[in-house]
């Protein structure tokens, strides 16, 4: 996992974003618009950026599922006694 940290864009990024090696996520899209000075102006988008290798994130994946089904399966027990 690579934390790119804040990032700023004139386009507005997709929350996830997959291509042939990695999956990026971003998170906290916000609009901004910024004046730079008279004839410098911002306006664009600020969003924090992490970037997996695919692999990586599909374990990620995988412990969520796990941890999720481990879940159910208490909420399960805790229904059925």
């Amino acid at each position: 996992m690579i934390d790119h940290g804040k990032v700023r864009s004139t386009v507005a990024p997709e929350p996830m974003v997959i291509d042939e090696f990695s999956v990026w996520i971003h998170k906290n899209i916000t609009e901004v618009s910024e004046n730079v000075g008279e004839e410098n102006e911002f306006i664009g988008y600020e969003y924090d950026m992490i970037q997996y290798e695919k692999d990586e994130y599909l374990r990620m994946l995988d412990t969520q599922l796990t941890d999720t089904q481990l879940a159910l399966v208490e909420v399960y027990e805790m229904i059925i006694s």
